[in-house]
């Protein structure tokens, strides 16, 4: 039994950095609609990583991909992306056939492209526009992308009708979303759980914060004597100092996560991403060469701080609902909570267990917190000196 719970904890820290190291924020587009009578203006923002792995992009195979190869791809672009979206007035259900006219659906053409940086990278900007049989009251949105390349894709979509703003999230496991153009409370509600929902998704698919966590919890369960770690004498020991690293973390990144979506503070994205790097490197060498021993709580709660920031970023290019502003960031921050819980609540356990063991006081402790800084220490310096730029 003992050595089923070793392979089963060491399995989990070690696909944690192999996931890791090839992706950091969840895989999202942002699709932006804004309604005039009959009339739709659309932008879509889609990563050009996405894009490149579904299409193949960089024709020369070098691992590079320049404006001139996307430029020369707009026709593939568009095509792979408005074959994979359908919008209606709400009449029928909207289909990812190909759009056309009549019969509730709206005509959908791209008028430009371009590209943009968003945190993550590279974006082509595809800019289009729409038109409906009659001015609708209701906007059927259907949703493909990617869902046969990423079953985690999410589109982020923003629909404006004059000051009237609502938000939805689209995917797999949603493709299709019917919002009500005047809104109201079930458009708020349904907002709350989509926003809780996303929040999940973001920290159990942000790579850094899930790091920074395992590097706070791994010594929690043990005490420092001087000379090495020792186990800690008691479960509830272990809970106790479990809860002040979390309920710091949760405080800090709580506050400037609502201070930077309200848009009451902001700090540069290259930045914000450099310091998270940062923090998982500080975290993880404090396992190995002790310096913070008491209120380690402090320092989740400074490092919070700038993890606030990064959660923000997913909802720089999604926004809040003016109607449920509110509402929408409590339910986001629900979601981060709920998503930390679950990790905490499978790792604790199992750490407890395997605490007094070689295996997990070397192997996994030391072993893992020097990966996990190794790791942290390459996304440092691409996110400090943008070493990923490609010449978009």
């Amino acid at each position: 039994m003992m050595r089923r719970l070793q392979y089963m904890l060491l399995l989990s820290l070690l696909l944690l950095p192999t996931s890791a190291a090839f992706a950091h924020k969840p895989s999202d587009s942002y699709l932006s609609l804004e309604v005039t009578g009959r009339q739709i203006e659309g932008q879509w923002d889609i990563a050009l990583r996405d894009l490149d792995f579904a299409l193949g992009l960089d024709s020369d195979g070098d691992g590079r991909l320049t404006w001139g190869e996307v430029r020369s791809q707009h026709g593939r672009i568009a095509a792979y992306a408005l074959s994979r979206l359908s919008i209606s007035d709400g009449a029928q259900p909207a289909t990812t056939a190909p759009v056309r006219s009549g019969g509730g659906l709206c005509t959908v053409g791209i008028v430009e492209q371009l590209s943009d940086r968003h945190t993550d990278g590279a974006y082509a900007v595809l800019r289009f526009h729409g038109e409906c049989a009659t001015a609708p009251e209701q906007l059927a949105v259907a949703y493909r992308l990617f869902a046969d390349t990423d079953a985690q894709h999410k589109g982020l979509l923003r629909i404006r009708q004059g000051a009237s703003v609502q938000t939805a999230i689209l995917g797999a496991d949603h493709p299709q979303q019917v919002l009500h153009l005047d809104g109201g409370a079930t458009s708020r509600r349904r907002g709350f759980f989509e926003y809780m929902e996303l929040g999940v998704q973001h920290i159990w698919a942000g790579f850094d914060h899930i790091l920074f966590l395992i590097s706070l919890l791994l010594p929690a369960v043990l005490v420092w004597s001087g000379h090495g770690w020792r186990q800690a004498g008691s479960l509830r020991a272990a809970a106790i100092e479990v809860c002040k690293v979390v309920t710091a973390f949760t405080l800090a990144h709580s506050l400037t996560l609502s201070l930077s979506s309200l848009e009451l503070m902001s700090l540069p994205s290259r930045l914000v991403e450099a310091a998270i790097a940062a923090s998982v490197i500080v975290a993880a060498l404090n396992n190995l060469v002790p310096f913070m021993l008491r209120k380690r709580w402090v320092a989740a709660f400074g490092f919070g701080l700038i993890h606030g920031f990064g959660f923000a970023s997913v909802l720089a290019g999604l926004g809040l609902p003016a109607g449920a502003m509110l509402l929408s960031l409590a339910g986001f921050n629900l979601g981060v909570e709920l998503g930390q819980l679950a990790i905490v609540a499978v790792f604790l356990p199992l750490a407890y267990a395997l605490r007094a063991t070689w295996f997990y006081q070397r192997p996994l402790l030391h072993g893992g917190s020097a990966a996990i800084a190794l790791l942290a220490g390459v996304w440092l310096l691409e996110r400090a000196l943008d070493m990923k730029l490609t010449g978009i």
